[in-house]
C-alpha cells in the first residue's frame, strides 16, 4: 500500500513540475534553462506531452519531428543561443528536411524537403528545437483551417468555431498550451486572423525583414503581395525575442537578400508618448459591435496613459479591394489554383471559392452587370475576379498599386501619426463560413499590399451586450455577404477579440513596442477591474 501511495505522490510531483514548466513565459523559461533550473530535455518532453493532448482535442499538428530528440544531444555541445532549449512549432508550409510541405495539396504529398528552410536553420543555430509542424487550409488561401490530407483544426475556445487560416494550426496549438512559440506565414492576414481567433498575439513583419527561402506556397510568381514569415505567441515580449533571435548574422549570411538590420532593442523598449491614428471601420466592411467596442476601449486606455489619438480614414478602400487587391491575387483568373487542385479532393471549406475561380469570365461579367443595381459591392467583386488580360495591363496594375501605396502614405503623413490602431476581424467564424467571407480580409490584407508591419493583441471578449447589438447588424447593404458575416460571428459570447497595431515599413520594432503598450494597458485595466470586483464582493459580504 505504501508503494502505491509513493507512486501516486511521484506522479503528482511529476505533473506539478510539468505544469510549472508550461506555465512559464518564454523569457522566464529561457532564464530557467540558462540557470540550469530545468533541462532542455525536460522542457521538450513537457511540451511534447501537452502538444499531443492538444492535437487529440483540436487536430492542430500534422507531423511530430523525432529529430528533436537528436537535437537535444547536439545542444550539449552547441553554443547557447537566445532560444537555447526552447521547443518551437512551425507551420506546415515551412520546409523541414525530410518532411512534406504540402499546403494541403495532394500533389505535394510524399515530396519531402531536401533541406531545412533558412528560418529553421537559424532557429536551430539559436538553440531552438523545432518539434512539430502544424495544420493549414488547402492552398493556404483561406481563413478556414481544413484540408483533405490532415482534416479540420478547431478553435480551442469553441469546437464549433474555426481556428482561422492559414496559420490556424499554429494559433490553436499555442492557445491550447502545446507550444510556447510558433512560426507562421502571412499573405493576407494568415498570422493575424488565426491569432485573433484563438486569443493570442501574432506579428507580420515588413516584407523581406526575415528570409523566405524554403517556404512553400500556392501562388508562386504573384507579386502584388508577398508572403511573410512571422512569430505567434501568447505575449508580445515572446514575439520580440523571436524576432531578435532571427535577425542575426546567421540569417544575413544564409540569405544575403535580407537587409542586415539587427533587432533594435532600444526602439522596442523605449516607451514614449505616441501620436496614434485609429479607425473603427475601413469603409469597405462594417465591423461587428464587439470589434468596434474593442477599438474604442483600447483607444480610451491609450488616451488615459497620455498618448494622443487621432481619427484616421483609410483612403479609397473600396477602390483598393476591387481594383488592386482582388485582381492582383487572381490576375491569372484563378488558373493557378485550379491547376494545383486538378485531380485533388476539394476540401468543403474551399468549394465556394473553387466555384468562383472556375466560373467562366463571361459569366462573371454577366453577374457583375446583373447585380450592380442591387448589390454593387458583390457586383464589383465579380468584376475583380475576371483577372488581368495582358502583360501590359499587369504592368499598369503594378503602377496602380504603387500609386495607392503613395496615397496611403500621404494620408498617414498628413495626420502626422507614428502608428495606427485598427480592428481585427472577429470573433472567430463558425466553421464552414470562412470560405464565403474572403472579402472580410480587407482589414488585414491592406497591410500586405502596403508592406506595413502589423500585429494583433487580444484585448477583450464578446459580451452578451455585443450579441444583443449584433442582432441589429445590417452591414453596408444587408446583402448576402453581410448576412453570411452576421451568421458567422453570431453566438460568440466569451470568444476572444483583438485589435491590430500597425507601423510604417521597416519600423517593426516600433510596431512591437506599440503592441506591448496595448498589452500592458489591457492587463493593467483587467487587474484593476478584478481588484474592484473583489472589493465590491467584500463590501456585499
Amino acid at each position: 500500500m505504501r508503494k502505491i501511495t509513493d507512486q501516486i505522490k511521484e506522479m503528482e510531483t511529476y505533473q506539478t513540475k510539468i505544469d510549472s514548466v508550461l506555465f512559464l513565459t518564454l523569457h522566464d523559461l529561457c532564464k530557467s534553462i540558462s540557470k540550469g533550473d530545468v533541462s532542455p530535455s525536460y522542457v521538450l518532453h513537457a511540451y511534447l506531452e501537452k502538444a499531443l493532448d492538444a492535437t487529440r482535442k483540436f487536430n492542430c499538428i500534422t507531423e511530430f519531428l523525432p529529430e528533436c530528440q537528436a537535437q537535444l544531444v547536439d545542444l550539449r555541445e552547441a553554443k547557447k543561443g537566445l532560444l537555447y532549449g526552447i521547443p518551437i512549432s512551425i507551420k506546415e508550409n515551412i520546409n523541414y528536411k525530410g518532411y512534406d510541405s504540402t499546403c494541403g495539396l495532394k500533389k505535394f504529398v510524399n515530396q519531402p524537403a531536401g533541406q531545412d528552410s533558412v528560418i529553421v536553420k537559424v532557429l536551430k543555430k539559436q538553440g531552438a528545437i523545432p518539434f512539430v509542424k502544424t495544420n493549414v487550409p488547402q492552398t493556404l488561401l483561406s481563413f478556414e483551417c481544413s484540408n483533405p490530407i490532415y482534416g479540420q483544426t478547431i478553435n480551442p475556445h469553441n469546437a464549433k468555431r474555426t481556428s482561422g487560416g492559414s496559420s490556424g494550426g499554429e494559433a490553436a496549438l499555442i492557445a491550447a498550451g502545446g507550444s510556447i512559440l510558433g512560426i507562421g506565414t502571412d499573405m493576407g492576414g494568415s498570422i493575424r486572423f488565426p491569432a485573433a481567433c484563438c486569443g493570442i498575439c501574432g506579428f507580420k513583419p515588413t516584407a523581406n525583414r526575415l528570409s523566405k527561402i524554403g517556404l512553400s506556397g500556392s501562388l508562386p510568381g504573384q507579386k502584388t503581395f508577398e508572403s511573410m514569415v512571422g512569430p505567434l505567441a501568447k505575449d508580445v515580449d515572446s514575439l520580440a525575442l523571436c524576432m531578435k533571435a532571427l535577425l542575426c548574422e546567421e540569417m544575413f549570411h544564409l540569405d544575403p537578400t535580407v537587409p542586415p538590420i539587427p533587432f533594435n532593442d532600444e526602439i522596442y523598449t523605449n516607451i514614449k508618448q505616441m501620436r496614434i491614428g485609429y479607425f473603427e471601420s475601413d469603409g469597405y466592411w462594417i465591423p461587428t459591435p464587439s470589434m468596434k467596442r474593442a477599438i474604442m476601449e483600447t483607444k480610451q486606455l491609450l488616451e488615459s496613459a497620455g498618448h494622443t489619438l487621432i481619427s484616421f480614414k483609410p483612403p479609397k478602400m473600396y477602390y483598393a479591394m476591387n481594383e488592386i487587391i482582388i485582381p492582383g491575387l487572381l490576375a491569372d483568373k484563378g488558373l493557378t489554383h485550379i491547376e494545383s487542385l486538378k485531380g485533388d479532393v476539394i476540401d468543403p471549406s474551399l468549394k465556394f471559392q473553387m466555384s468562383l475561380w472556375s466560373m467562366p469570365v463571361v459569366v462573371k461579367k454577366l453577374l457583375h452587370f446583373l447585380l450592380k443595381p442591387f448589390s454593387p459591392r458583390i457586383a464589383a467583386g465579380f468584376k475583380a475576379l475576371t483577372g488581368i488580360r495582358s502583360v501590359k495591363e499587369l504592368w499598369k496594375h503594378h503602377i496602380a498599386a504603387m500609386t495607392y501605396r503613395e496615397e496611403y502614405l500621404k494620408a498617414w503623413r498628413k495626420h502626422n501619426i507614428e502608428v495606427l490602431l485598427c480592428p481585427s476581424i472577429g470573433p472567430a467564424f463558425t466553421i464552414g463560413c470562412a470560405g464565403k467571407l474572403s472579402a472580410t480580409s480587407s482589414y488585414t490584407i491592406i497591410f500586405n499590399l502596403l508592406n506595413f508591419p502589423a500585429g494583433v493583441v487580444p484585448v477583450t471578449k464578446v459580451t452578451k451586450e455585443d450579441e444583443e447589438e449584433l442582432m441589429n447588424y445590417k452591414g453596408y447593404m444587408n446583402d448576402s455577404w453581410d448576412k453570411t458575416f452576421k451568421k458567422a460571428v453570431s453566438g460568440g459570447v466569451g470568444l476572444p477579440l483583438a485589435v491590430q497595431c500597425v507601423a510604417l515599413p521597416w519600423h517593426d520594432e516600433l510596431c512591437l513596442c506599440f503592441m506591448r503598450e496595448v498589452e500592458k494597458l489591457v492587463r493593467k485595466n483587467k487587474g484593476t477591474q478584478l481588484h474592484q470586483g473583489e472589493s465590491n464582493e467584500n463590501v456585499c459580504a
